[in-house]
């Protein structure tokens, strides 16, 4: 009898141990629910979400992103129907966005990262040399914006800059390598930035602003030839060696280079004394895609994240870039050039492709 019930009470006892993994694990996979959030982002972005590190914080908080990349204007031709927000790279696409799909109330805009012109040294130094830029560290310094344009607009070569022929890599005409403005929104705030210096330090706003400006954007444009969708291709390029001595990135591609522990001894970065911020701006489409925009915004610890993948969150000043020689910590000195309205860019983008 002692027997029988020994057996039923280690059966009672093995069935309660189950039955509380199973209960643990029912609760386990309750807490690590999360909601998929479905979203196209700017190429620029695509790290960032793909970081480990975040997609656990946005865990944390119950969402899942998953995101498409494309180019910031682009998106305005996509379907985005069953998406729950897009993430362009600035505040003129998210504004058509928003207009498209009827998203109403202010566009969270989370974070934001300045254009920049990386150099290899040797590019940099003639520039310096030659009254186009001056360097305040080994792997920094300014882009004069305006001496720059003129030099384009006179059609200079680097081999007419004193110095540029001790480099057999500076030949041919000087110039900028953006991407293309009619589908990427660093190639759009290039125009912008210098359709602004070229007009007086006025943001164009008229067709004669419009007449007189874009003679030169074409011509910054025109002498590129073809031209890359995406500041992240043009920038892997740039880091691999290839193409341009002089091409036009955004910060953020920098700093999250340099986190990631590559340090190159070939690579300036020249901040333009006129340019651009990149505001990254959320269309919310569904009320999830808001909750991510607000959790971006606000969370601690995504903020932190944020700094590491080199953008600068918006609404206090964040200690940025304090350990490196690359890297402006403070965007002091830098004129921030108001951007023309969509329908303004969108005509320069085009004049300029000609």
């Amino acid at each position: 009898m002692r027997r029988i019930v020994g057996i039923v009470l280690a059966v009672l006892l093995i069935g309660g141990v189950v039955a509380a993994v199973v209960a643990g694990r029912e609760a386990d996979d309750k807490g690590t629910a999360t909601k998929t959030v479905q979203g196209v982002i700017g190429s620029e972005k695509a790290e960032f979400f793909a970081d480990p590190d975040v997609v656990k914080a946005l865990a944390a908080k119950g969402y899942t992103v998953k995101a498409e990349t494309s180019g910031s204007w682009a998106m305005e031709g996509l379907d985005l129907k069953g998406y729950d927000f897009a993430f362009p790279s600035s505040q003129a696409p998210a504004t058509e966005l928003a207009a498209k799909y009827r998203v109403r109330g202010t566009l969270p805009r989370p974070f934001y990262s300045p254009l920049v012109v990386v150099a290899h040294k040797s590019a940099a130094g003639v520039l310096a040399s030659n009254g186009l830029a001056t360097l305040d560290a080994e792997h920094r310094g300014t882009l004069r914006m305006a001496a720059f344009l003129d030099a384009a607009h006179d059609d200079r070569t680097w081999q007419q800059l004193k110095g540029a022929d001790k480099y057999g890599e500076l030949t041919g005409t000087l110039y900028l390598s953006s991407t293309d403005p009619e589908t990427s929104n660093s190639g759009a705030l290039y125009l912008a930035d210098a359709s602004y210096v070229a007009n007086g330090g006025k943001v164009v706003a008229s067709d004669a602003d419009v007449r007189r400006t874009t003679p030169l954007l074409h011509k910054l444009v025109s002498v590129q030839g073809a031209q890359q969708s995406s500041t992240d291709a043009a920038f892997r390029d740039f880091v691999s060696g290839a193409g341009n001595p002089l091409v036009l990135v955004y910060e953020s591609q920098v700093a999250s280079l340099l986190a990631d522990g590559q340090h190159p001894d070939d690579l300036v970065v020249l901040y333009p004394d006129t340019t651009v911020n990149s505001d990254h701006t959320v269309v919310p489409l569904t009320d999830d895609g808001r909750a991510l925009a607000e959790l971006l915004s606000s969370d601690p610890r995504l903020r932190k994240l944020e700094v590491r993948h080199g953008f600068r969150p918006q609404g206090e000043a964040t200690e940025f870039a304090s350990a490196t020689t690359y890297l402006k910590q403070e965007l002091t000195g830098v004129r921030q050039a108001p951007v023309p309205t969509s329908a303004v860019l969108h005509e320069l983008a085009r004049r300029a492709r000609g």
